[in-house]
Formats: C-alpha cells, structure tokens, sequence
C-alpha cells in the first residue's frame, strides 16, 4: 500500500498532468473543418508515457471533469457538458483510455532499445487504436454522416499526431532516464 507521500506525489501528478492537457488546449488551434488541430492529444500521451496507465488515465479524466464541471478549459475556451454535442465529442470521450492504452504499451515496450522508437509507438499505437476510431465515430454521431466523410475529417489529423507522439515520446524518455521508477507498477488508492 502507497505511503502518504507516495499518494501525494500521485495525486501531484495527477494534477499537473491533467493542468498541462488544459494548458495545451487552450493554445489557439488550427480550424480544419469542425474540429480544430490542437496540442490536447500532445498531453494525453505524455500523461500514458510518463505517468503510467492508471495515473495518466486519471490524469485525463480529472481534466474531462473539470472541463464538463464548467472550468473553460477544452479547446477553444469551451467548457459544460454542452461539448457532449459537438463534433470533437468522440476525441475527448477517448482520453482516458488513450492514456491507459499508451501507458500499458510505455510500460510493456519501455525497456527495449531503441527506446524511442518504442515511446513513439506505445503514444501512436494509443491515437490510431483509441482516439482516431472514436473521433470518427463521435464525427458521424453529431455531423450525422457516414463513415467515409467522417474518416475524410479525421486523416488530416494523423501527420499532426506523428509530430506530436514523437515530441510525446522523445519527453517520456528524457523524463523516465532522469525518474526511471515513474512508470513503476504503483498505483496510489485516491480516496
């Protein structure tokens, strides 16, 4: 069982992580049709990468909490649970299991060399399994089209995600050589 410090380190992360996913949604995005090109999915593979699956899946659904309790901190300034119906809903709804899907693979891949090739793809791996297929999903529900459209909307993010796991992935690294025990198997109880 964590200790108290242990649960306060956790619970510090946990917050910073969930205040830099903020912090990189509200830089302005690049509108590409309904949903704008943002640095939110820059934070949500770090929060995996660095924090591990349960830390960074609470990293990212702290942040949708905040952002749905009405804290203007979703792309844009937007803010409630009017963001439920807009085009970017399926993205957002991803995070969470996003994080715990890159931390997982972080951790299953980690120690194999080169070990940034392994980041990059434990951080891609995650948008192309979780964030992009509900993306589109989200896209046909509230633009109410089909498949094809939606997935025409969504490829324009993937030379942006590239870019943006391989920062992701080149961080965690940095991060883990410096704290190699952050990706450790410790979970702290949040009670």
């Amino acid at each position: 069982m964590p200790t108290g410090k242990q649960r306060t380190t956790d619970l510090a992360l946990i917050a910073v992580f969930a205040a830099l996913i903020a912090a990189f949604s509200l830089v302005p995005g690049i509108p590409i049709g309904p949903v704008p090109i943002t640095l939110q999915t820059l934070g949500v593979a770090l929060a995996g990468l660095v924090l591990g699956p349960w830390r960074g899946f609470a990293a990212t659904a702290l942040y949708l909490l905040v952002g749905f309790a009405g804290l203007p901190v979703f792309a844009s300034g937007a803010a409630g649970l009017g963001v439920l119906g807009k085009p970017s809903v399926g993205y957002l709804l991803s995070f969470p299991i996003a994080a715990v899907v890159a931390g997982l693979f972080a951790r299953w891949f980690g120690d194999r060399r080169p070990r940034l090739l392994w980041m990059f793809l434990a951080g891609f791996g995650a948008s192309v399994l979780i964030v992009h297929p509900a993306g589109i999903v989200g896209l046909m529900a509230v633009l109410q089209i089909d498949f094809a459209k939606a997935f025409a909307i969504d490829i324009a993010f993937w030379p942006g995600d590239v870019a943006k796991n391989l920062i992701a992935a080149t961080i965690a690294v940095a991060v883990h050589k410096a704290f190699p025990a952050l990706l450790s198997l410790r979970v702290a109880a949040v009670a």
